[in-house]
């Protein structure tokens, strides 16, 4: 990968923001020392400090030097980071990039500037082992913006393109969906604990099971009812188990919790 030769401010350096300086260096995007990482509290930051990230918890100072500028807050603290680093932004200088959940771009601009360049981009947890689903709009950004973020991502896992007002859908099924399946995994572990396994054979069971589930989609680029059908046999186990599920609610329940989901998600953020 060619290497990016700006510099990179990561701005509220929490699980996301950490695991992304970490994937940008593995791909050789940018080495550590390109990366300025903020925090108020540096003592969490010191081992990035020996490993040559830049750390600081001046943020002003942080987005001055840098050329792309990660917003990786809360969305309830966005408001006062953005107040605080206003007068250092450039428009002509600096692509903002927000993984804040509910907050546009244009509330962005806002805050900082109309010129000012912003693209989103929500990815999940699973960014912390490189396997994140990350979804990235802009109503503002250009091509060859959209394709640098894509790239950055795409150091942490799978990157999609998507139109802005699908961004708080894309956080329930991606950002809140990681914990409906870990939810869905850890319920089968207990079913094998019932049916007679330790619980830590049933987990180790569950989850490659459900590895094993979703590898198959991605590698054969099937559709789930194509592979539901391989595993059900007329009046068999499979399609007694589904079926139980179903008429308890196993389908709707899940896509009203994503529901949900997305309807809060486009709550959090408040513009005052």
């Amino acid at each position: 990968m060619e290497q990016y030769q700006g510099n990179i401010a990561i701005i509220g350096s929490g699980n996301i923001g950490l695991s992304l300086a970490k994937g940008l260096v593995k791909a050789n995007y940018v080495k550590a020392s390109q990366i300025c990482l903020t925090r108020r509290n540096l003592d969490h930051l010191a081992v990035y400090a020996e490993q040559g990230f830049q750390v600081s918890s001046d943020n002003r100072h942080a987005v001055s030097q840098a050329t792309i500028v990660v917003l990786a807050v809360l969305p309830q603290q966005l408001n006062q980071l953005l107040e605080q680093i206003s007068s250092v932004v450039d428009p002509q200088k600096h692509l903002i990039i927000s993984v804040a959940s509910g907050v546009t771009c244009q509330d962005i601009r806002a805050k900082l500037s109309e010129q000012v360049q912003v693209i989103r981009a929500m990815p999940n947890t699973a960014i912390a082992i490189g396997q994140s689903m990350t979804c990235v709009a802009t109503d503002n950004g250009n091509d060859a913006q959209i394709q640098e973020v894509t790239r950055m991502f795409e150091t942490v896992g799978a990157v999609v393109k998507i139109n802005e007002d699908l961004m708080t859908a894309a956080t329930a099924l991606c950002a809140c969906g990681i914990a409906f399946f870990l939810r869905a995994i850890r319920a089968a572990s207990q079913g094998g604990v019932e049916i007679g396994f330790h619980a830590d054979e049933a987990l180790k069971m569950a989850v490659q099971t459900a590895k094993g589930a979703a590898d198959l989609l991605l590698q054969m680029e099937s559709h789930p009812e194509q592979e539901i059908d391989k595993v059900t046999s007329p009046k068999g186990c499979t399609i007694a188990g589904l079926n139980e599920m179903e008429h308890n609610g196993f389908s709707s329940s899940l896509i009203k919790g994503i529901k949900l989901s997305a309807l809060k998600a486009g709550n959090l953020y408040t513009k005052e």
